[in-house]
Formats: C-alpha cells, sequence, structure tokens
C-alpha cells in the first residue's frame, strides 16, 4: 500500500448512511429521530430512499434562469485567501514604489514570503534573527531540509522584499534624519529586482473587487427575510486613520516642509535639506515633495521608472486601510439550466482531458484540494446557489404547480420527503412562524458544476438541514458534529486570525473554507460523503458542513426544527447577539405564538414551550427590572408583529425585538434592546420609552396555558425521569417501567426523546433480563462456544444489569456466577503456574469450568496445559522405547509439539526431538545412500557407518537395511570362506542380493559361469535330445541307477518279486535323499561317495533281479508269465530285439534299432546317456578340477569315471590269463570235458565281474575291443549256465570286491617303498593301461608334506587321512582334496586324475 505525498489529501472517514424500509420512510420526522442518536455524532449523514421512492422533477427547465456567482478556488481557503491578502499589500507597496513584485524560487519551489514575514515576527524581528542567527532555524519550520544553506537565501529574499515593507509597517521610514539604532544592521538597500527565474506575481485585487461589491450590492446576505431582501443601510467611506505615532511623524515632516520652503528653494530633500545630486532627487507623485533616493529608509538604489509615492503619502494611503468583507461576485450575465449545463461539462472534460461521466470521484476530489491551496493557479468556477423556488419552481411537484402530475406521481404531493411539505409538517416547530423564509421554509435551488463549492456554515439557528439531489453528478459533503462547532471556530480563527479580525460572522457568511486534513490534524473530527443523485444528506443542528460539485447538478434544500431543537433555539439568539448578527426570524415571537395555542399544541411541543417560555419570562423580568433601575420609567405598547423585521432590529447587536424595546425622542426609528439600554444615545434613560408587546401579567397567564396542557406529560416525564435517575437502594422493578409505557400509549403522548428513551431502557432491561434466565438455567446445549459470554462480557453485562435504572429478580445470581468464576480463574493461575501439574488436577478445573457455562480465557491455557502434559508423556515414553520411535511418529510429536502454546519444557523437550529428527533424517540419507550407491561401497565403510548409527536411539529402516546388510555381507564372506570349493548358486544369489561391495562375489560369478559352461559342456557329452534326464539332478545319469525298469516285467511278476521290488523302491528312495543331501550340503565329498557306492551296489542288485526275470519269461514251458514285452505292452512278434543288460525284448519298430554289431545293443530304459568315450569323460573332469570349485555334478561324474576306469581294469584283469594278445577263443579254459567250480572258479569270477562292470557304465572303455570283450564275458556266463554252474551276480561281484586296500597316514613310507618295489620291473604295455612310477626319490620324501591336488583344501587336525595314487604317479593325496572316504580307499584302488588320462591316452 502506497502512502500518500505530505500535501495530498486524505479522504476522512464516512459518515453514517441509512436505508430505511418502506415502513421505516413513511414518517420522515419518526425516522429522524430514530437516526438521530447514531448521525449527530458526525454532523451528518445520507439516507438512501427505498428503490422505488423516484419522484418526478417537476422544475421548468426551460424558464429557469438564474444569475451564479463567480468562485475563485485560491480565494475560498481561508490560509491561502491569507496569503493572497498579503501578498496584494506587498504587490500594492512595491507598486507605489516604481517596482514589480517578483516571487523567488527556493529548492525549485515559490517561496512562501507570508509564512516567512510571519516566522521572522514571531522570532523578533529582522534585526533579532540577524543577531541571533536564526534564519536555519526559518528554514527548518519552512520545511527546508537542514544542511543547504537556505538560510542565507532566505535572508537575501526577506532583506530584498520584505524588509521595506516591515519598516513601512511599523513607521521606521518615517524616522528621516535619524541614525539608526546602535549595533542595529546597517539599513538595506532597497533594490527589489532579482533573479530573471523569479515568478512575477500579479495581484488578486482582493480589496478594490471586495469594495466594489459591497458598493453594488452592501454586505452579502444569505437568506432575505419574509421575501424582502435585506439591505444594510449605507456606511459612510472610511477616512483612513492614523495612529498617534505616524500623525505625529506626518505632522512633524510637515512642519519641517513649510520650514525648509522659506529658507531653501523649492527642490530640495526633506530628509538631508539639499539640493545637490539632483539626478538622485525624487519627486513624490502624491505630494510633489523631494527625497533623495540614499535618503530614504531603506535607501533606493535608483530612481524607479514608474510612479512613486513618498513614505507620507504611503501612510495616508495604505497605512491602516481595513479590509473589505469577503463575497463572491456575481456573473454578468444569466445562464439557462440547457446552457449552465453545457458549460459546466464542457470545462470538466476540457479540465481533466476525458469524458466528464469517467473522470473518478476521488480525483476530483484530490484536484479540488490541490486548487484551493495555491497560489500559482488561479481557477474560477461558477455556481447558481440560493435559487428561489417560489420564484422558479421546486423540483419537487406542488399542488397548482407548473408541471401537471400524472396520477402515478400523486403520490409525491403529498409525501413527507417533498421538502416542499417537510419544513411545514406538525412536527417542525417553524410551522408555527407565519413569514415565508426562503431557505428555511421555501425550499433553495442549487445548480453545480465541477469545482463549486459551499463553504464551511451552520444552518440559520442552528437548524436541521435536508438536501435532495435529483439528478446529476455527485456532491461531495464534509461535516463536523455539533459538539465540535466551537472547536472548528477556533481552529479556523487561529490559523487565519486576520480574516475574522475585519468580519467576525466570517463563517455566517458561507465564503470561506479550510482543508478538512487541516480541521482533523487540529483534532476537529471530520466525516465525508458523496451524495448521487436519489440521495438525502441531512445535516443535524450547529454541525458545520461544507462540500464541493463533482460537475453539473441539480439540488434542492430546505431547514427543519424538532422539538429537540428548542433549547437551541434560545441558544442560538445569545449567540447571534455576540456576533452582532441578525436573526432570521424572532424566536419570542415563535415562542409567544405557540403558547397562544396551548390548547391545541402537542402536549410534548406544549411542555418543550412551556419550559422555553419559563425562561424567556425570567430574562425578561431581569431586563425590564435593570431598566426600570436605570431610570426608564416610559412605557408604551407597541405591535412589533407588524413591523418588518428590519424595522425592529437593535442598532447594536440586530438582534430582532418583539417583546420589548428602547427607544429615545432623539433618535426616531432607532431602538436597542434591553441587553444594550445603555448604548442607545447620549441622552438621559429618563427620557428613553420601553416599548413593550406583552405585560408580565399578560405572560404569565400563558405560560400557566402551556403548562396546563402539558401537565399530564410533565406528571408522565417527571415519574419517568425519577425513576430512570432512580440510585441504587431506590430502583423499581421492570413491571413499573413497562406500566410508564403503557400510560404514554393510553393517553396518546406523542413520540418524543424521553418515551424513546424509556423503551430504550425497557428494551435492553428485558434482554438482560431474557439472557440472565439463559446464562443461569444453562442451556449449553443451545449455545456454540463462538456464543458463550466471556468473562469481560459477563462482568460488562453484570454492571450493565446494575446500571439499569430498573432492578432485575437474577442479579444476585449472577453476581454469585461471577464469585464462582474468579474462584476458577485463580485456581487456574495457580495451576497453569506450575511446571508440571497433574492431569487429574487440570481436567477437574476443566469440568469446573466446562459447568460455568461462560468462554472462559483460562480454559485455552489450561486445555494447552493438558495437551503439553499429556505430549510430553508421550514424548517420554517414545524415547524410552527406540525401537517404535520412528521418523513418523517423531515428526508426529513434533508437529503436536509446536502447535502447543510456547514453554520451556515443551521447546526443550521439542528441540531434543529435533535434534533427534535431523540426526535420524542424516543418517536415513547416508544409510540410503550408502545401500543404493554405484559402485557399491566396501564392507568396511558400510561397517564403520552401521556402528556410528547403532547409538541412535530411534527405529531407523535405512539404518536397519544398512546394518542387516552389514550383517548379510559378513555371513556371508563368512559362509563363501567355508565353502569357497563348493559353488552353491543360492550363495552367489544372495550375494548378488547383498548391497554391499563384496571382493569374492566377482570371482564367484566368474566361477559359476565358467561352472555353468562346464555343466553345459558335460549335458553336451552324456545328454541326448530325446533323454527324459537331466544332468543337473545328480541321481539322473551320471549316478548308479537303484530302480531298473525294463520293458513289461516291473509291471506284473510274482508276488514275492513284487514286495521285494516295493520294498527296494521305498529303500531307493531313502538312498536317493542321502545322496542328495550329500552332494549338495557336504564339503568333504566322502559321505557323497559312500552313498554312491551304496547305490552302485543296489544297481547290481536290480540288475540281477530284472536280467533274471526276463530271462526267465523267455524258458520254455513258462507258466504264469506276463507274454507282453516291448513299451507297448504287446506280445512278441516277428523279429525282436534284445536288450544285452535287462534281457528284454522289444519290437524293432517301437525302439531305435542299432546301429551295427558293436557296441551292444540297450534298450532305452537301460540306455540312459550318450555313454562318451572315457577320454572325453577324462577331459570333462579335469577341466572340473582346474575350476577349483566342487559341484554335486563332478563328484557324480568322478564317481562315473571311477567306476569306468575300475570297469576297464577288471576287463585287463580277466582277460590276463588270456595273455596279452591273444582272444578268449583261442584259449577256452572251459573246453576241457566236465571243467569243475574250482578249476574254473578263478576264471568265473574274472567273467562276472567284467560283465557286472560293463552293463553299468555309462562311459564307453577306451579299450577298442570292447565288443570281444563283451561278447566274451556273454559266452563264459552262457557256458556256465549250460553247465549248471549257478553263481548269482552278487555273489560274484561281493567276491571282486572283497580286495582290500588300506592306506595310513602319509608317516607310514615303508609301505610306499613296498608297493615301488612291486611295481618295479613292469613296463606300461604289461599293465594294460594302469600306471606305475618309479621308487620315490629323496627329494620326495621330503616333499611328502605338499599335496599335488589342484585346490588343495590344506586340512589341518591331529590326524589327517591321505591315499596314494594306485596309477603311475604313486603320488599321496589329501582324501578330502580328491574326494574320496577312508572306507572307500581302503576297499577301492586310487586312480588320480593325471594318470586315469595319460593312461586312457596309452590305451586308446
Amino acid at each position: 500500500m502506497s502512502h500518500p505525498r505530505p500535501d495530498e489529501f486524505v479522504p476522512p472517514p464516512e459518515c453514517p448512511v441509512f436505508e430505511p424500509s418502506w415502513e421505516e420512510f413513511a414518517d420522515p420526522y419518526a425516522f429522524i429521530n430514530k437516526i438521530r442518536p447514531i448521525a449527530e455524532k458526525t454532523g451528518i449523514c445520507k439516507v438512501r430512499p427505498p428503490p422505488d421512492w423516484q419522484p418526478p422533477f417537476a422544475c421548468d427547465v426551460d424558464k429557469l434562469h438564474f444569475t451564479p456567482r463567480i468562485q475563485r478556488l485560491n480565494e475560498l481557503e481561508a490560509q491561502t485567501r491569507v496569503k493572497l491578502n498579503f501578498l496584494d499589500k506587498i504587490a500594492k507597496f512595491w507598486e507605489l514604489q516604481g517596482c514589480t513584485l517578483k516571487i523567488p524560487h527556493v529548492e525549485r519551489k515559490l517561496l512562501d514570503l507570508y509564512l516567512l514575514f510571519r516566522l521572522v515576527a514571531e522570532e523578533g524581528g529582522f534585526e533579532t534573527v540577524c543577531r541571533e542567527r536564526r534564519w536555519t532555524k526559518i528554514a527548518v519550520k519552512m520545511g527546508f531540509a537542514p544542511g543547504k544553506a537556505i538560510g542565507s537565501h532566505l535572508r537575501s529574499h526577506y532583506e530584498r522584499i520584505l524588509y521595506p515593507y516591515s519598516l513601512f509597517q511599523s513607521g521606521a521610514n518615517l524616522l528621516v534624519g535619524k541614525p539608526p539604532p546602535r549595533g542595529s544592521p546597517a539599513p538595506p538597500v532597497a533594490a527589489l529586482p532579482g533573479d530573471i527565474s523569479d515568478a512575477e506575481y500579479k495581484p488578486h485585487d482582493l480589496a478594490q473587487r471586495q469594495a466594489a461589491l459591497s458598493a453594488e450590492s452592501g454586505v452579502p446576505t444569505r437568506r432575505g427575510k419574509r421575501m424582502r431582501l435585506e439591505v444594510s443601510p449605507p456606511t459612510p467611506r472610511t477616512v483612513p486613520t492614523l495612529t498617534p505615532d505616524h500623525m505625529s511623524l506626518v505632522q512633524s515632516l510637515t512642519d519641517r516642509q513649510w520650514s525648509s520652503r522659506v529658507q531653501v528653494d523649492l527642490y530640495v530633500c526633506l530628509v538631508c535639506g539639499s539640493g545637490s545630486d539632483e539626478d538622485r532627487l525624487l519627486l513624490c507623485d502624491g505630494c510633489d515633495d523631494s527625497y533623495h533616493t540614499f535618503c530614504l529608509a531603506p535607501p533606493l538604489p535608483d530612481v524607479p521608472k514608474g510612479d512613486w509615492r513618498c513614505p507620507k503619502c504611503l501612510v495616508q494611503v495604505e497605512c491602516s486601510k481595513p479590509l473589505e468583507a469577503f463575497g463572491f461576485q456575481q456573473a454578468y450575465g444569466d445562464y439557462s439550466l440547457r446552457a449552465f449545463g453545457e458549460m459546466a461539462d464542457s470545462f470538466k472534460s476540457d479540465y481533466f482531458n476525458m469524458p466528464v461521466h469517467m473522470v473518478p470521484t476521488e480525483l476530483v476530489e484530490k484536484e479540488f484540494w490541490r486548487l484551493v491551496s495555491t497560489i500559482e493557479e488561479d481557477v474560477t468556477v461558477e455556481y447558481g446557489a440560493d435559487i428561489a423556488s417560489k420564484e422558479f419552481g421546486s423540483g419537487f411537484p406542488i399542488r397548482n404547480g407548473r408541471l401537471k402530475v400524472s396520477p402515478k406521481d400523486e403520490y409525491y404531493l403529498n409525501s413527507g420527503w417533498n421538502l416542499n411539505n417537510l419544513a411545514l409538517m406538525d412536527p417542525s416547530v417553524l410551522t408555527h412562524v407565519t413569514a415565508d423564509i426562503c431557505g428555511m421554509t421555501l425550499p433553495w435551488l442549487y445548480v453545480g458544476m465541477c469545482f463549486s463549492s459551499f463553504c464551511w456554515h451552520i444552518e440559520d439557528h442552528w437548524s436541521y438541514s435536508i438536501n435532495y439531489l435529483h439528478w446529476g453528478e455527485p456532491k461531495t459533503w464534509y461535516g463536523a458534529p455539533g459538539s465540535a462547532a466551537e472547536k472548528l471556530e477556533d481552529v479556523m480563527k487561529e490559523l487565519a486570525p486576520e480574516l475574522f479580525e475585519s468580519q467576525p460572522d466570517l463563517l455566517h457568511q458561507l465564503v470561506t473554507i479550510m482543508n478538512p486534513n487541516t480541521l482533523t490534524a487540529h483534532g476537529v473530527p471530520i466525516y465525508r460523503t458523496n451524495q448521487c443523485a436519489g440521495e438525502f444528506v441531512i445535516t443535524f443542528p450547529r454541525s458545520y458542513h461544507s462540500g464541493f460539485n463533482q460537475g453539473f447538478n441539480f439540488a434542492e434544500a430546505v431547514n427543519f426544527c424538532t422539538v429537540d431543537w428548542m433549547p437551541l433555539g434560545r441558544q442560538v439568539v445569545a449567540h447571534y447577539r455576540l456576533l452582532h448578527r441578525y436573526c432570521v426570524f424572532s424566536h419570542d415571537e415563535m415562542v409567544c405564538r405557540m403558547a397562544s395555542k396551548a390548547d391545541v399544541l402537542d402536549v410534548v411541543l406544549a411542555s418543550a414551550v412551556g419550559k422555553d417560555m419559563a425562561d424567556m419570562i425570567q430574562e425578561e423580568c431581569h431586563l425590564r427590572d435593570k431598566v426600570h433601575k436605570m431610570g426608564v420609567v416610559h412605557c408604551e405598547r407597541a405591535h412589533y408583529d407588524l413591523l418588518q423585521d428590519d424595522e425592529r432590529q437593535c442598532i447594536k447587536c440586530r438582534t430582532t425585538c418583539y417583546l420589548s424595546a428602547i427607544m429615545c425622542p432623539c433618535s426616531p426609528g432607532v431602538l436597542v434592546c434591553l441587553h444594550h439600554a445603555q448604548e442607545l444615545c447620549s441622552c438621559s434613560p429618563a427620557g428613553y420609552t420601553l416599548n413593550y408587546k406583552f405585560t408580565l401579567d399578560e405572560l404569565y397567564p400563558m405560560l400557566k396555558a402551556l403548562k396546563q396542557r402539558a401537565e399530564s406529560f410533565d406528571n408522565w416525564a417527571s415519574h419517568v425521569t425519577e425513576l430512570l435517575e432512580a440510585k441504587m437502594d431506590q430502583k423499581q422493578s421492570l413491571v413499573a417501567f413497562r406500566s410508564l409505557i403503557e400510560e404514554s400509549e393510553a393517553k396518546a403522548f406523542p413520540e418524543n426523546d424521553l418515551l424513546r428513551h424509556l423503551r430504550q431502557v425497557t428494551e435492553d432491561a428485558e434482554r438482560c433480563a431474557s439472557a440472565a434466565q439463559q446464562l443461569l438455567r444453562g442451556r449449553r446445549h443451545t449455545r456454540c462456544a463462538q456464543t458463550k459470554l466471556t468473562v469481560d462480557e459477563l462482568k460488562s453485562f453484570i454492571q450493565q444489569v446494575c446500571s439499569l435504572p430498573c432492578s432485575i429478580s437474577q442479579t444476585a445470581l449472577l453476581k454469585d456466577i461471577l464469585e464462582r468464576v474468579e474462584d476458577f480463574q485463580r485456581c487456574s493461575q495457580e495451576t497453569l503456574a506450575k511446571e508440571v501439574p497433574s492431569v487429574s488436577e487440570i481436567q477437574e478445573l476443566l469440568d469446573a469450568g466446562a459447568e460455568l457455562d461462560l468462554a472462559l480465557p483460562e480454559l485455552p491455557p489450561l486445555w494447552g496445559q493438558l495437551e503439553r502434559v499429556r505430549w510430553l508423556e508421550a514424548e517420554r515414553s517414545a524415547r524410552s522405547q527406540p525401537a517404535s520411535l520412528t521418523l513418523d511418529a517423531m515428526r508426529q510429536l513434533i508437529d503436536r509439539g509446536v502447535a502447543l502454546a510456547p514453554h520451556p519444557s515443551v521447546e526443550k523437550a521439542t528441540a531434543r526431538l529435533q535434534g533427534l529428527l535431523s540426526v535420524s533424517e542424516l543418517w536415513e540419507h547416508k544409510a540410503r545412500k550408502l545401500i543404493t550407491a554405484r559402485p557399491r561401497h566396501r564392507l568396511e565403510t558400510l561397517s564403520a557407518a552401521a556402528q556410528e548409527t547403532e547409538g541412535i536411539p530411534a527405529c531407523l529402516p535405512q539404518c536397519v537395511l544398512l546394518r542387516d546388510a552389514v550383517a548379510s555381507a559378513t555371513d556371508w564372506l563368512r559362509e563363501a570362506e567355508i565353502m569357497q570349493v563348493q559353488l552353491p548358486s543360492f550363495l552367489l544369489s544372495r550375494g548378488q542380493l547383498i548391497p554391499v561391495k563384496l571382493d569374492p562375489l566377482p570371482q564367484l560369478e566368474s566361477l559359476l559361469l565358467e561352472a555353468e559352461a562346464w555343466k553345459k559342456r558335460a549335458a553336451e557329452a552324456f545328454l541326448s535330445k530325446s533323454t527324459p534326464y537331466s544332468l543337473c539332478v545328480p541321481w539322473q545319469v551320471l549316478c548308479p541307477m537303484c530302480e531298473i525298469e525294463g520293458g513289461a516285467a516291473k509291471r506284473k511278476g510274482k508276488k514275492g518279486l513284487q514286495h521285494a521290488r516295493k520294498k527296494g523302491s521305498a529303500a531307493g528312495h531313502d538312498l536317493l535323499n542321502d545322496v542328495e543331501r550329500a552332494l549338495t550340503k557336504s564339503q568333504d565329498s566322502g559321505p557323497a561317495l559312500e552313498a554312491l557306492e551304496e547305490m552302485r551296489l543296489r544297481e547290481l542288485e536290480a540288475v540281477s533281479l530284472l536280467r533274471s526275470a526276463n530271462e526267465a519269461r523267455l524258458q520254455p514251458g513258462a507258466e504264469h508269465v506276463d507274454p507282453r514285452v516291448c513299451v507297448c505292452l504287446r506280445g512278441p512278434v516277428g523279429a525282436m530285439l534284445q536288450c544285452d543288460l535287462c534281457r528284454g525284448l522289444f519290437h524293432s519298430g517301437c525302439v531305435p534299432e542299432p546301429q551295427g554289431a558293436d557296441p551292444p545293443w540297450l534298450c532305452p530304459p537301460c540306455r540312459r546317456s550318450e555313454r562318451p568315450p572315457l577320454e572325453e569323460a577324462l577331459s570333462i573332469l579335469d577341466s572340473l578340477q582346474q575350476l577349483r570349485v566342487s559341484l554335486p555334478e563332478g563328484h557324480a561324474l568322478n564317481f562315473a569315471v571311477c567306476r569306468t576306469l575300475s570297469w576297464q581294469r577288471h576287463v585287463q584283469q580277466v582277460l590276463a590269463p588270456c595273455g596279452g594278445g591273444a582272444t578268449p577263443t583261442e584259449h577256452r579254459p572251459w573246453d576241457s570235458a566236465s571243467p569243475s567250480l574250482d578249476a574254473s572258479g578263478e576264471f568265473m569270477n574274472k567273467a562276472i565281474q567284467f560283465f557286472v562292470c560293463f552293463v553299468a557304465a555309462d562311459i564307453l572303455p577306451a579299450d577298442p575291443k570292447f565288443s570281444f570283450y563283451f561278447h566274451f564275458a556273454q559266452t563264459v556266463l552262457k557256458t556256465f549256465q549250460q553247465e549248471g554252474i549257478s553263481v548269482s551276480l552278487r555273489e560274484a561281484t561281493d567276491r571282486v570286491e572283497r580286495k582290500a586296500k588300506r592306506r595310513g597316514p602319509r608317516a607310514e613310507l615303508r609301505d610306499r617303498a613296498k608297493k615301488a618295489k612291486r611295481n618295479e620291473g613292469k613296463s606300461p604295455e604289461d599293465d594294460l593301461g594302469f600306471s606305475s612310477s618309479s621308487p620315490l626319490s629323496e627329494d620326495q620324501e621330503e616333499d611328502w608334506s605338499v599335496c599335488p591336488a589342484n585346490g588343495c583344501l590344506q586340512p589341518e587336525g591331529e590326524e589327517v587321512n591321505w591315499v596314494q595314487c594306485d596309477g603311475r604317479c604313486n603320488q599321496w593325496f589329501h582324501q578330502v582334496c580328491v574326494g574320496i572316504t577312508a572306507e572307500l580307499a581302503a576297499k577301492e584302488d586310487y586312480v588320480c586324475v593325471s594318470c586315469a588320462v595319460r593312461d586312457g591316452r596309452m590305451a586308446h
């Protein structure tokens, strides 16, 4: 919001605006009396009629002609007019000196010469200011900023322009021939011409214009009386009077002049008496006296060019010249309403350079007050004011008027708001004034234009006024209440005393305004309003008001007086007497006329008139006694009511006489009132005559009649007054007040102030009684919190009840409630003073406060304290349970704490929580960044951060995740270290999910990729495209079969076989679970190898059973055998294929046909893999050992390779009896007759070993004679069967497996030495693929502690099991590093992978 400039006008506050309903609008006097208590506080008010109230405009526009007043705006304002008068005097002074006044500029503004002159005079004069150096002080008082050397400029301008005038005013310029006083500055040189930038002043000639105005029309008057224009008697022209000092000086100059003329020539200086320097000798254009320019005071630098007056002539012409009374000039011609409107609209549109209806009222208002306060701009407007409606017609319709009223508008003829009716209605006392008074009883018309104004004034006789704006642009009003009238007068007299000295009744002439901001600054309350068309503005008694017109408009106004005005009416007569101002009508005459009609007067009016008449009679009695004491003895009755008002005015105070007057025979027609009886003339009072209208004896009966008429009302009024002014112990009940109201209604007393006051008091008492009853009943359910009484309201209410003129029964109970409230407040203050009160204590107070049913100020603090205590408990509870103290919980607690009332404990706890929240949020943010960082942070960084978060007493999810991540990473690293040989995929997946940089993880990922590649290679080698098995499951393909299914044999068999199968299936299922756990859960391969060995044994048993069953079906004469064979479960048809392992029959069309004769054909159930060559399997196993990782598939493959190598070794042992290169057919040990079991037992065992090892092998042996070996084994077995040698496959296998191989700690080097000796002399060719190594050297024996296995686990302990390779290298290995157990090492020969690969290549 921008602040206004210091000199910018600030609009005063708005006055009240009333919008009555139709019911209220029906009676104007009743409505005005209703709003009077409010409106008289502001002096003016605005009334908006109901929207449908629109009277027709009845004035004849074409016939209305008027002569407006001319208003020069900057002459209207009091202070501006004083400055203009001063500047005119200065200009006249210099004009007589032959110079032109030019006003200098200081700080780019015209210098205020009047203010400068006044301030210098207040400081003691020019000499004093110069001597005491007060020019800077004067500059500051004039509004200039200090420190700019303005004082020196002011001194220069004062000395040049104003100092000569001050000398002239004081008469110092007449002190010729006298030296200047000692100590005074040298007399300045009167050099008026200044800078070229000085503005030439054009005089306004106010004195000349006002003199001409007075000569034409006499003293300006606002109203005529009794339709007769009042003209003051001609005043003789005032001769300028000189003070005694001036007269003596002039006389001395005259005497000196005559004496000089006798002695010297005619043209000599009257000061120095010399006729020299004739070129510097001035001749006065007034009296022809001569003066040297340098002899004048102050001296002149040059001879003036124009007319010049000597000091004597200046004194005679200008000194002591009185100011003329200021008034408005009339325009030279009249206007019609239409012509005036065109002129007004043209002026406004040209001035503001926009259409008249688009100019904002605020802009016009500010511009008006700027123009009236400036001397640089002269704006002249015209105002058609005080136009008599009787001559040109009212704007309202009247009966028998010029305007024919339509039937729908006849309502307005009798409307009380029609100004022609309002002043003469019965409630107005002006109806008892017989004369028609223009402007008071008859409306006046006003035609305004932009900036035309009506100045500060109060209505005649301090009456009411009402103004209606018929049409046009708004009228801006300013008003002050009647109580501030004397204050406003004092302020204006203080600020413009020069105007009131010459015109004491200036404010009654409507010619002077003053800025409302100035009046407000001096403590006068001012209010404003904009009156629009169709609105009324009412002013109240003695309310000063002024304003201006926003543009072309038409208004009408009239005065009226109500009963309440009567006391003021007598006061205003006394006030006018002091101002010597005439009265518009005789107040005493009006009172006597009303008293003569006492029997028909309204009782209220009769009462008021009776009081006023009693005062009048008392005063008249006192004055007549005074006159009689003066010596006046002659009395004569006079009928003053038959005279014109100007014929019975007191020549001293201009009061209209009615009851009495004093006359003297020396001055016929001249009279004075009894107040000025001593000032009539110089004759003896004995010759005076007292003229009277009524004798005192005639007045008393009139007063008595009024009292009798108003007796009932007076009695009622006195009773009402007695009740209203009763003391506390004498107050009556509300019933007495109601009875008085009922009495007034019964006796039809008219509306009056006392009755309205009585009704108001009664209504207030009834409301108080109702409110008290409601409060005592405690009807809380009907009262919301916003409508509850506060304690102050309760106290005020009780005070109001106690201050009522009547008494109500609930007063004592209300006081009791107040005592309870005070007790509650005292206890509440004690509780609130405690640091931490108990919840129960606060709750008890809250319950007690709720019972009072009041808006107690202590309740909110108590609730706040309760919330504070509860919040502190919640805060302590939350801090004691950090596991549940989340960030949201902390924020909620902080929000609740912030919402509480300020308290040190809350602030401390809130600060503590805020600190914890800040730390928690910081660490949550840090933890989130550490967890989600890419690349991930190392475990050490996260671990250090996690340790710092452990000290934060709060539940922080991200910090918990951080600690969990650290713990998970630690566990993972521990597990990874334990399972560094194995590579479970779940460990890798877990490691990838942990948000920590794990150093082994990339290595494990690489190993996993390599392991997957190895698995893929192994799957490509072993799995066929159509196989239902998977390499990923360790008991499929690479593991031995514990359940053998072949053809239809397993679907139907003997009960014993089925039972054995069922039992074996359950046992096999358990065995499979053991194998799975051993392969996947254990880092040691020993349990896995033991489980696989057990499966192998079960596989041999299952194959034996299945083979026996299938062969039994082929025996002739087999009974109860299911004939269905093959996978299709149909009987044998045509050429059948027989599996070489399970001996089952299959249709050639149901299974794949064999590819050639070698290798032997196996059925689909028996052929689980592609049976890759041993060399490829060894290569795959060797690549797995290079991975340095343990896989379940690797254990299974290692077991399969070992079985294959074992099978190959068995084959070599079986073929040993046949010779190295001989075939079995060339050497047939069973060809002898009836071979015995003992003789052929060894060979038979070898053949069985060979066959059993082959049928379960999934890897193709490396021996090229594989097919021959197979057929040889089949032939041996068939031969034994044909010869009746019955040997079970299991027994044969057990026999083969009985070989014990015991291996101890490696410290037993002697066993190794023995084995080395046993192997001496053996060549690789004689070993059939099994390699041997040379005896241990000393270096090898010294390096016995090193395990040559790839990825040695370096086991530690009191006893470490070792195993020696039975191949060529004879090296010792940790059993755990090569994946065998101690039991298996004792039963089986062990060949390391390197020897197996090397032997495979040799055999191939």
